[in-house]
């Protein structure tokens, strides 16, 4: 089987798979953060002016490590081999 049989080739200035994999669990781990500080501020660890902070700051880092993942999507280097 030839090179014709493969599916479309990914697009994007970066590597795809691997910009996938790092937004997945950049965006986790922002999740996970923003809960156990809610969970903290629920039980009166922390203050609601942290929680809101953090919970910000999380929201922040996934929606710009979602974006620039499907940014990447967008671009196609032409042709480029790495």
């Amino acid at each position: 089987m030839g090179i014709e049989s493969e599916g479309p080739k990914p697009r994007g200035y970066l590597k795809p798979a691997l910009v996938a994999r790092f937004s997945f669990w950049m965006t986790t781990v922002c999740v996970l953060v923003a809960v156990v500080v809610s969970i903290l501020a629920i039980w009166q660890f922390m203050g609601t002016d942290t929680l809101w902070r953090t919970v910000a700051t999380c929201a922040v880092i996934a929606a710009g490590t979602l974006a620039f993942s499907w940014i990447n999507g967008l671009f196609d280097p032409g042709g480029r081999d790495a």
